[in-house]
């Protein structure tokens, strides 16, 4: 008995641990599945966007997730005084100081920056500190005036879009330009719009605060087309003798006007010479002494 005893098969007991909650293989289908629904629901935001808004809105939005350098030409997307574009950007920007975009900038109009400042600050010996007081308080009223801050602007916010202003060492500079669908002449001719006569008159109240020389620039863009006669010296000229006769009209002394010139298309305001953009006026008033 003894002896079957101890060639018996020895009880091995096996412990089982029983858990729960393993969902089927665990949980990481639910992380998957919580991406799919995310994506699902990305994709058909990105559809809504695409049919429920206009390609310069569009262009902004992707602007926004792709940050741009100041000299980039791009537009915000907004709808402001800037009509959805930067305020960098090359339709809008004001061509001063020595970081402008304008290829060949001279020393009367850009390379002082845009108060007339050398480049280490200091005020140049050729600038009046008067006469850049002046200047820089008639820049503040013109301003003022095209944001109806001195009262009820009659100014339409796409008459503003038209305007920048500037002080250089030459004088202040109102700078009146075309925009796409909103020219300033018709065709290419010197016959104003009534878009331009609303800014002359604005020009003209502006200049009337000061006693300043006025000297009158056209610039047109150049023709897309080599021509045996290229008309944009003629059109150039024309064009700012048209806006001496509405400044005239409007009461500005004739005996202020120093000069009106006309520089056809020698000096574009943008890199794309062929832009509606380099179609402008300047009405500059002059520093004392300035030619």
């Amino acid at each position: 008995m003894s002896g079957s005893g101890e060639n018996a098969a020895p009880v091995i007991i096996k412990r089982k641990k029983v858990t729960g909650g393993d969902g089927h293989h665990g949980g990481a289908w639910k992380v998957a599945y919580a991406d799919f629904v995310t994506a699902m629901m990305a994709f058909f935001l990105l559809m809504w966007l695409l049919n429920a808004t206009t390609e310069k809105q569009r262009k902004g939005i992707a602007d926004y997730f792709s940050p741009t350098v100041p000299i980039s030409r791009v537009s915000g997307g907004g709808d402001g005084d800037f009509g959805g574009e930067s305020v960098f950007s090359e339709v809008v920007l004001p061509q001063n100081g020595t970081g402008a975009t304008q290829m060949r900038p001279t020393e009367s109009s850009q390379a002082r920056g845009e108060m007339g400042l050398n480049e280490d600050g200091a005020s140049s010996d050729t600038i009046d500190e008067s006469q850049q007081d002046v200047l820089v308080q008639a820049k503040e009223n013109i301003e003022d005036i095209l944001a109806g801050k001195s009262g009820e602007s009659t100014v339409s916010k796409d008459t503003r879009r038209h305007i920048v202003t500037r002080v250089t060492d030459e004088g202040l500079i109102i700078e009146i330009f075309d925009r796409d669908n909103a020219p300033l002449f018709e065709g290419n001719t010197d016959q104003e719009t009534q878009l331009l006569q609303e800014i002359v008159a604005l020009v003209a109240a502006a200049s009337r605060l000061v006693e300043n020389d006025v000297a009158i620039e056209g610039h047109v863009r150049a023709a897309p087309v080599v021509k045996k006669e290229n008309p944009v010296w003629d059109i150039s000229i024309a064009r700012a003798d048209r806006v001496r006769e509405l400044l005239e009209d409007a009461n500005l002394t004739t005996e202020r006007i120093s000069r009106v010139t006309g520089h056809a298309d020698r000096e574009p305001t943008t890199s794309n010479k062929m832009s509606v953009r380099n179609n402008r006026l300047e009405v500059i008033l002059l520093r004392d002494g300035s030619p």
